[in-house]
Order: C-alpha cells, then sequence, then structure tokens
C-alpha cells in the first residue's frame, strides 16, 4: 500500500473530502544569509567569518537578507516563526480553470491524492466533475509550513495534486534578451519544409521504459554488488506514527446545494487563505 505523507482534507465548498498525499515522484523560500552579529560579516556554512577567517559560536550568529550591497536587513527567528503560514491540514480549492491555462514552466512537482476512509464517493465525485467539465482546481496548501499554489486533477482513476511555482519564481522569456535573428528568422520553404520531414522521420510515441537514467542504472547495480558481497550496514530507523485524519460524508446534495448558494458564480471561498503540512525518501525512485 503507497505510504502516505500528509493527511487532511480537500475544502470543495462546504464539502471536505479527506485525503492521503502520496509522493507520485521517487526524489522557494527567503534567501538567508548567516553573519556575525558582532560585525555583520558573511558567516561561511562552517561558522567561518569570511572576512576575519575565525570560527564564530552559534550564538553570534543572526539571519539576514541583503537589501544591497554590503547591507542587510536582519530578521529574527520569532520574526520568522510569526511570519509562516498556518497549516490546517486542508487543500483550499479557490478557482476552477482550464488545464492549458496554467503555463508550463510553473509545473514543479507532482503527487498523489487517496481518498482516505469514508472519503470515496465524495472523491470520485470530485474527480468526475473535473473530468466532464475539462477543469482543473486552483489551490492553496501549506507544506512543512511552506503555503503553495497547487493544480488538482484528474487522473485515471485519481486525483493528483501538482504543485506550482508561483508566478514572481517564474522568469518570462524577455529574459533572454532574443536578437531579431532568433525572434523573427528569415526562413524560407525549403528549410522549413526540410525541418518538418526530420521531424517527423523522428516521430514516436511516449516509452517511459526506454528512458533510463545511466548513471543511476550503474550505481544500482553496484549497490547490488556490494550487498552480494556482504558489504552492508544495518541501520535502525523507527516509524512515526502516522495521524489519521478523517472527515464524515455527510450529504453531498445538501452540501453542493448550500455550496452553490452561499456563494455566486465565480465566488471564491477564502480568496488566498493558506492550508496544510507534509515531508517525503533510497531507490525504486525514478525521475
Amino acid at each position: 500500500m503507497a505510504r502516505a505523507i500528509w493527511k487532511g482534507a480537500i475544502s470543495f465548498g462546504l464539502v471536505h473530502i479527506p485525503v492521503s498525499l502520496v509522493s507520485a515522484t521517487t526524489a522557494s523560500g527567503i534567501d538567508f544569509d548567516w553573519l556575525d552579529e558582532r560585525s555583520m560579516d558573511p558567516v561561511g556554512y562552517k561558522r567561518i567569518n569570511k572576512t576575519t577567517g575565525e570560527e564564530i559560536a552559534s550564538e553570534h550568529i543572526v539571519k539576514g537578507i541583503a537589501y544591497e550591497k554590503g547591507r542587510y536587513v536582519i530578521i529574527s527567528d520569532e520574526e520568522i516563526k510569526a511570519a509562516l503560514p498556518r497549516a490546517t491540514q486542508t487543500i483550499d480549492i479557490f478557482a476552477f480553470l482550464d488545464a492549458s491555462e496554467i503555463p508550463l514552466l510553473n509545473i514543479y512537482k507532482p503527487y498523489f491524492l487517496s481518498p482516505d476512509r469514508r472519503g470515496e464517493k465524495v472523491y470520485a465525485l470530485l474527480r468526475e466533475t473535473l473530468i466532464s467539465t475539462g477543469k482543473v482546481a486552483l489551490a492553496h496548501v501549506v507544506v512543512r509550513t511552506k503555503q503553495s499554489l497547487a493544480a488538482l486533477m484528474p487522473l485515471e482513476d485519481a486525483l493528483a495534486l501538482i504543485m506550482l511555482r508561483w508566478p514572481s519564481e517564474v522568469r518570462s522569456v524577455a529574459y533572454l534578451d532574443l536578437k531579431d535573428e532568433a525572434r523573427k528568422p528569415d526562413l524560407s520553404d525549403k528549410e522549413l519544409d526540410m525541418a518538418k520531414r526530420l521531424v517527423e522521420d523522428m516521430s514516436a510515441g511516449w516509452e517511459p521504459e526506454e528512458y533510463r537514467n545511466t548513471f543511476e542504472d550503474q550505481i544500482m547495480a553496484l549497490v547490488d554488488q556490494k550487498v552480494d558481497a556482504g558489504e552492508i550496514e544495518a541501520v535502525e530507523s523507527v516509524e512515526p506514527d502516522e495521524q489519521r485524519q478523517s472527515a464524515d460524508v455527510v450529504d453531498l446534495t445538501e452540501l453542493l446545494k448550500r455550496s452553490l448558494g452561499g456563494k455566486g458564480k465565480g465566488g471564491k471561498a477564502g480568496g488566498g487563505k493558506s492550508t496544510s503540512q507534509s515531508s517525503s525518501g533510497r531507490r525504486k525512485k525514478s525521475g
């Protein structure tokens, strides 16, 4: 059985769908610099004052954000903690849109959503509604105190939650400052025809079994050799207790009616509220 890394609920109008978050893959925050509080000199990873070369005790290290070259704003641990989003254990849907509207560069990390106990019917209701409308849901979720934008979409018989990069984290193509020769090239019909024929000759279907990480394969083959030779260390691990979160699924029709009655067309519940929590783990990882 797939191992859940987070448990909570999808908030869909007045309906709550109990779900478990499962990683669909096997692999921004503010950049704080360490500084010596006595001189504001940068401190390296090994707590070395980059100016004097002296080792710095942890009590003298503070966190700062570069405001401009050579000038920092100091942020205390208490101020950082106060600014962290509140984890509410919900995937808070606030809008529905066509999947094609989400820019490819904003797609970050995929997860599966599995229905938790007594949530199967309403889970299926949301999945089938998304399929029939051709829509995906935009939501806010908090994972390890980090607020994320996410897209919830149907995937075969399941629901997937795709973590998205915030728009402010994605550069526009204008960042490349492309020359006119690249933007508006003078291409002949012959050149275009030859390029199209090359594409047609090389066209193929998606064949995942053909795409291999050869470095990973070699390392894992080496691991197998060492295991066969008895070169293996035993490490004790303690499994954390799983916290079960569940929600009773009551009369769906009534909840949907109340959801529609409480908000007009296009209304957003909670606008930009924060939401949930998570964590993550050797291979059989791919990707």
